[in-house]
């Protein structure tokens, strides 16, 4: 697997968001990446973990969860190619919460020691991955209000949107479609609600001809009314310099 394969969702998604320049895509192609495949389920970092290097989604899906009172299971972020999902452990040093695989992916490990000379020697990586920071953060907060604001149908719509906008930013969206290997039970954990309630809530989606579920992929059948369904609005996701 060769750099310019591994380095390029992150530059994709950096070229959507912020301004860098060739300089800094060739020292961001030239850091030293090893490549892990990885399949369902399986832990990219755990809650007391002290990881000495960030992991890179190259290809596929990962998901952040903590588990709370009685052993249930909170999603807190999905994480698709081209996000550094712990870029925090730079300087925090101990894992406060699960990164693990949804579905097969590949993933880069990137020495924390290469990150911090990368971000010391160019200026517009550090200041890239610091906008990266704060989006996420927006996007933290843009859940929590889903989550405690929204019923359970637009909660999901919500999600949805948001996957399909950052997929499509990165040219990873065919049409109104993408692939996201994300079961009932999965989305439930992501949305705060049941598995029982989540199969009526895919089905009212279906119904209403807003959008379809199926084999590891979700077709967006009417944007606009999906939009209109929960007020989506992407600002917050940044996917403009100028913004």
């Amino acid at each position: 697997m060769n750099r310019a394969y591994i380095a390029e969702p992150i530059l994709r998604r950096l070229r959507v968001s912020t301004e860098i320049d060739a300089d800094d895509e060739r020292a961001i192609t030239g850091l030293p990446i090893t490549v892990k495949q990885m399949t369902d389920g399986d832990p990219v970092v755990a809650v007391g973990d002290r990881p000495s290097a960030c992991c890179l989604v190259i290809d596929g899906f990962i998901l952040r969860s903590k588990i709370v009172g009685g052993g249930h299971r909170q999603i807190v972020a999905f994480h698709q190619p081209g996000d550094i999902p712990d870029l925090q452990s730079l300087f925090l040093h101990v894992m406060d919460h699960d990164v693990s695989a949804l579905g097969n992916c590949v993933l880069g490990f990137i020495p924390h020691g290469a990150l911090r000379e990368l971000i010391r020697n160019r200026p517009n990586v550090a200041q890239a991955l610091w906008r990266d920071t704060l989006t996420e953060a927006l996007i933290f907060r843009e859940w929590i209000c889903n989550v405690g604001q929204r019923d359970a149908t637009s909660r999901v719509a919500h999600i949805v949107l948001e996957l399909y906008t950052r997929m499509r930013a990165i040219g990873r969206a065919d049409d109104m479609s993408f692939n996201f290997p994300a079961t009932q039970a999965l989305l439930a954990d992501a949305i705060g609600t049941s598995v029982v309630h989540m199969n009526r809530v895919v089905q009212e989606l279906r119904s209403r001809g807003l959008l379809q579920f199926e084999r590891g992929r979700i077709s967006i059948l009417d944007e606009v009314g999906l939009r209109q369904l929960t007020e989506f609005d992407p600002l917050y996701l940044h996917l403009n310099p100028s913004l």
